[in-house]
């Protein structure tokens, strides 16, 4: 797959001097994620551009191919590594096989609420934790909010985590998310993201697990009339660099593109509870049945996803993050 992709773009390198159609010699930065064009993360990419291309003074552009035109996340992220791709999005929930820190943001609810979150994440240890793939030629600029997870179904309402016994439920190729769901009581089912549509339609797979914005969006409300807003996990996206890239330009290029991606992720995150408010009363409309859970059996069945952690790097991150006001 990634080969016939390759061949598509002609092998060329993704970071290149434009030729035409700008100011001569500017730096291109080519940008693919699978996310269709309505998400607010890819609206959040956009104001990278313009911003990039402002403070820049048209020095530095971005190219975004959306909507897996250039392969999914998985694809994305070895064209990135290999130095062939620039940028590219992903949740952090697949981050967890490059920098098992990772691994925090996948502990469920861990964190109160959206503005909790965004505390750490502001925070130095949260920043911190976006170069922690450097190594592994994933750098990672900034965080886009992707609100919290929440279980959706074809068949029944989840109202309980009784209700998920016997149902595959796709998720990320992610351990947490893995574990997280099967001690919930399902059969945790990885599958790329742009694979699921047809798998839901199929019967493959009876449920996900997502944000409201990317369930609307991808129209997974076709099939899937149940949505529960159990709110198991706050897992932010990621915007990456390939490091070899990131490390190819010059000290003024790198300032422009951090403070573009800073500037992107609060332009992102303030649209984002407007999107997936939207989302929510879209897909009413259209038939589906939202429902509210207690919380509280949900996390009492994930409870000892912590243990094991105790005592740790991450265990003390966790402690950081729960007295954090």
């Amino acid at each position: 797959m990634v080969g016939v992709l390759l061949t598509v773009v002609g092998f060329a390198m993704l970071l290149r001097e434009k030729t035409g159609g700008g100011v001569s010699g500017a730096r291109v930065l080519k940008l693919a994620h699978s996310l269709d064009t309505s998400h607010p993360v890819h609206q959040g990419m956009l104001h990278l551009k313009q911003r990039a291309e402002e403070l820049s003074g048209g020095a530095m552009t971005i190219e975004i191919y959306p909507s897996a035109v250039l392969g999914g996340e998985t694809e994305c992220l070895e064209q990135l590594q290999n130095g062939v791709l620039a940028m590219t999005k992903t949740s952090t929930g697949p981050m967890e096989s490059f920098a098992p820190e990772m691994q925090v943001f996948g502990l469920p609810y861990l964190f109160r609420d959206l503005a909790h979150f965004w505390k750490f994440a502001d925070s130095e240890p949260g920043r911190d934790l976006l170069h922690k793939g450097a190594a592994r030629n994933i750098y990672g600029l900034c965080y886009y909010d992707a609100g919290s997870r929440n279980f959706y179904t074809t068949k029944r309402q989840i109202k309980t985590p009784d209700d998920l016994k016997g149902m595959k439920i796709r998720v990320m190729n992610s351990p947490m998310a893995i574990k997280m769901v099967e001690m919930m009581g399902a059969s945790p089912t990885p599958i790329s993201w742009g694979e699921l549509y047809s798998a839901l339609a199929q019967g493959i797979v009876d449920g996900a697990e997502n944000n409201p914005p990317s369930f609307f969006s991808n129209k997974h409300y076709e099939t899937c009339k149940y949505f529960s807003l159990d709110e198991h996990v706050i897992l932010p996206d990621m915007l990456l660099i390939s490091t070899p890239i990131w490390n190819k330009l010059s000290t003024q290029e790198q300032q422009w593109l951090q403070q573009a991606a800073d500037e992107s992720s609060l332009f992102q995150r303030n649209l984002w509870a407007s999107k997936s408010a939207e989302a929510l009363e879209e897909v009413k409309k259209l038939g589906v049945e939202v429902y509210h859970p207690d919380k509280t059996p949900f996390m009492k069945k994930v409870a000892p996803m912590y243990d094991p952690y105790q005592g740790t790097p991450i265990g003390k991150l966790v402690e950081h993050i729960r007295v954090m006001p």
